[in-house]
């Protein structure tokens, strides 16, 4: 959301400054993603008064303007546009001034005639498109003036990253009492420019229908919805009927004769501009002004247009069409509201118009509509149009339906000011359920026991009735009522956090108070969570959390039926897709030496179950071996598969300790963890596809079932106390024999004198039967009580090589 600085003076009646406005946003409201300045590059442009006018000696379409900039005497500049005359003020940019976009103007001569500086056009102040002639300026300000301070056209955005529960900070009034409530002061309404009170109905200061008439005109019957009629009504000429109350729950329209379609007024466009919205025409431009300050949406048909007259809001029917204002057909569905004359559709409710209805340059008469729609179903329709609007961004958030005729009134005064024309009859307003604002009660003791610290109730009053809540004691308890545009206070919770955040939350104590500690131990699952987590941090690794949804990754993916976007519409089957793409993030911003892991949750489709779900331990490597360091020079040894390998069995160690980890079948490179017993694969560990620059080193993943076992305790052993005998083997291993059976085989067969065997070398080559490996083992043989034997190990040693042959088809290496 973009707020205007100087739209919140204006409801404020005061001036801001655009940091410290950011600043108390941020720390009682909503976050402010950034303050952009408008137009502070207009510093050296001066106040101008043309005092002379004369035809360029030289040029038929230049004149020579004496120009008084506030200097000791006027200067001559070359003009070129046909609107300068003698007498009038413009912005006058000296020499040596730069203009937006950074041009830097020199003295020069223009076809003979030297020019000192220029006369700006709106154009070139950015400050419109007019490049036709030199901007005009209405100020009394005297010339050499700065041209900022006299006319106000500085200003700042700010930039607020509003919550999905807090539709209220969706425009200007509403962040203006956020601010108000911290800075002090009353928010109130600027007056229309130029405007005049409408004649008859709402905007000469009288209301719309109350509710208890059913929000229609007198003389005319209403209908509620447990009555089984459908609400209906006539306002100047043009019949309203509601059937579908459910998707729209209050609906008010009101009939303007005699406007006329024009450009907007200076003032009207200054304010859409600042926030970065393009204007129309006078019409459609004031009910997006009410719409930015009210967070109204509003929308005006031509009534010349309208079959009937009439204005039905129905659900749509199946394959029934409309061409929305950005000139596309779409199909509409029943689950969809439509606004329809008395044949065709012309609005998708709370989203867009059609062409066929909106206000061009040949309206007089306008039908305005001001409308409540059902969130969800605005929200639904959205989607499924692949449509978004200002509008539909703020009714799928929930508006205020209490303020509506406040909103409507104000926009009906604007638009006879900006337009013309009169308001004949009295809005419409059908209402078949009418709803008041809702009461939470509060109590002052469960305040401070929430917030820890006492928070009298006198402060809770002030500090809630500034943002428009109502507070009246009642049983030792304060009964608060709230207000419409609230939506997401529902609970006694959440009008504590508003407490809490209007105070402050630095007005906390943030001491370490006493505390019982739970005796309730972790779940098994935490526990493995947490033991993973711990174990991978040690060794370098950087934890990430990535979203769970994403692009389908298999044809067991689950499809979710209300996906953020067509990119996130699948829940994950893995994790290491995930992690990839925020490697590939990291290198898009240079950054090369990557370890990050994530502990999550995938699913997949089951085949009994609708969905199976499980958690996950996923690691992702690329980079330096270690950090670097002076010493070592420029360059240092990237990961390679055996780092893959030495990460891959501490993950299995610390989420599956009931598993072994052995090559990838099949000739893939990499590994795998085995079940023991069941041999069912658990997790998986190998070179990773990415889209890498040319500088990166390769990528290596891994990925493992967390299991909830417990690893099992550590043992204390004694060190030794006797030597220890040491020899070498070397081994020829056929095809598809691994060196951990090798490995359990011998340990087996030689028994407890085997205390450690290690791998020290693998050859291929000469010698060595083609498909068949040497592999050399160092073996270390023990006795804690005694020392051994030659003999004994020879013993040993034999029966291991003997079971090896006859097992595996292993023998000892000739030579």
């Amino acid at each position: 959301m973009i707020v205007s600085r100087r739209w919140l003076e204006a409801l404020l009646g005061r001036s801001l400054d655009a940091r410290e406005v950011a600043e108390q946003l941020t720390m009682h409201a909503a976050a402010v993603d950034g303050v952009v300045p408008l137009h502070q590059d207009l510093g050296d442009i001066l106040i101008g008064r043309v005092l002379d006018v004369k035809k360029h000696p030289n040029a038929d379409r230049l004149s020579l303007c004496r120009v008084d900039a506030g200097g000791a005497e006027p200067v001559d500049v070359v003009c070129g546009a046909p609107n300068v005359q003698a007498g009038k003020i413009y912005p006058y940019a000296p020499v040596g001034a730069t203009l937006p976009g950074g041009v830097k103007l020199e003295r020069r001569k223009i076809r003979g005639v030297e020019s000192n500086g220029m006369l700006c056009s709106a154009k070139e102040l950015g400050l419109g498109d007019d490049h036709a002639g030199i901007l005009e300026l209405d100020t009394t300000a005297p010339p050499g003036s700065r041209f900022l301070d006299a006319v106000t056209v500085a200003d700042h955005q700010i930039v607020i990253d509003v919550p999905a529960n807090r539709p209220d900070l969706l425009c200007h009034k509403g962040v203006a009492r956020e601010l108000a409530a911290v800075l002090g002061g009353t928010v109130k309404l600027p007056p229309i420019a130029g405007g005049a009170a409408p004649a008859g109905g709402t905007a000469r200061g009288g209301s719309a229908a109350t509710a208890a008439e059913g929000g229609v005109p007198a003389g005319r019957s209403r209908a509620s919805a447990s009555s089984g009629r459908v609400p209906m009504g006539v306002v100047d000429g043009v019949e309203v009927r509601l059937e579908d109350p459910e998707g729209a729950p209050r609906y008010m329209i009101a009939v303007i004769r005699g406007v006329k379609v024009a450009p907007s007024a200076s003032w009207l466009t200054d304010r859409l501009t600042s926030i970065g919205q393009r204007s129309i025409n006078n019409v459609v431009d004031a009910t997006n002004y009410i719409l930015f300050e009210l967070n109204q949406p509003l929308h005006a048909f031509d009534l010349a247009k309208l079959n009937g007259p009439a204005v039905v809001v129905r659900r749509a029917k199946p394959g029934e069409k409309i061409v929305t204002l950005d000139g596309v057909t779409r199909t509409l569905t029943p689950d969809m509201t439509a606004i329809c004359d008395a044949k065709r559709p012309t609005i998708v409710a709370g989203v867009m118009g059609s062409a066929e209805s909106e206000v061009s340059p040949s309206t007089t008469d306008l039908v305005l509509e001001c409308a409540y729609f059902q969130p969800t179903r605005i929200r639904r329709t959205r989607r499924a149009l692949g449509l978004s609007s200002e509008s539909s961004y703020r009714f799928e958030r929930g508006i205020d339906m209490l303020g509506m005729p406040d909103a409507l009134r104000r926009a009906i005064e604007l638009i006879v000011a900006v337009a013309g024309g009169e308001l004949r009859e009295p809005p419409l307003d059908l209402w078949p359920e009418p709803q008041h604002e809702k009461t939470i009660f509060l109590r002052p003791e469960r305040v401070a026991h929430l917030l820890g610290m006492p928070v009298d109730a006198a402060e809770i009053e002030r500090r809630l009735s500034a943002v428009g809540f109502f507070l009246a004691p009642k049983d030792g308890r304060l009964a608060v009522q709230v207000p419409g545009w609230r939506p997401d206070v529902t609970r006694e919770v959440d009008l504590i956090e508003d407490v809490a955040r209007l105070k402050g939350y630095d007005a906390f104590p943030d001491e370490l108070r006493p505390y019982r500690p739970g005796t309730v131990p972790d779940a098994p699952e935490e526990q493995a969570r947490a033991r993973v987590r711990e174990g991978l941090v040690r060794v370098g690794l950087l934890e990430a959390r990535t979203l769970p949804l994403g692009p389908p990754d298999g044809p067991d993916s689950m499809t979710i039926l209300n996906p953020l976007s067509a990119e996130e519409a699948h829940l994950r089957r893995r994790l290491l897709p995930a992690l990839v793409r925020r490697v590939e993030h990291n290198w898009a911003n240079h950054n090369r030496d990557i370890r990050l892991f994530e502990v999550g949750t995938v699913f997949r489709r089951g085949s009994g179950a609708p969905v199976e779900e499980w958690t996950s331990v996923a690691a992702v490597l690329t980079g330096a071996r270690r950090p670097p360091h002076w010493s070592e020079g420029a360059k240092l040894p990237d990961m390679d598969i055996w780092d893959l390998k030495y990460h891959f069995e501490l993950a299995v160690e610390l989420a599956a300790p009931g598993c072994n980890v052995e090559p990838a079948t099949g000739g893939a490179v990499g590994w795998q963890a085995l079940q023991r017993g069941g041999r069912a694969v658990m997790g998986w560990a190998g070179p990773l596809e990415a889209d890498a620059p040319v500088w990166a080193a390769p990528l290596f993943g891994l990925e493992v079932r967390l299991a909830l076992t417990s690893r099992a305790p550590v043992m204390y052993r004694p060190l030794p106390v006797q030597p220890a005998v040491e020899q070498d083997v070397a081994l020829v291993l056929p095809p598809g024999v691994s060196a951990v059976l090798v490995a359990e085989v011998l340990r087996r067969a030689v028994g407890p004198l085997l205390e450690r065997l290690d791998v020290f070398d693998e050859y291929r080559g000469p010698g060595i039967p083609a498909g068949h490996r040497g592999v050399a083992w160092h073996c270390t043989f023990r006795d804690p009580e005694r020392t051994l034997r030659e003999a004994e190990v020879k013993e040993a040693m034999a029966r291991g090589l003997a079971a090896l042959e006859e097992e595996l088809g292993v023998r000892r290496r000739a030579g």
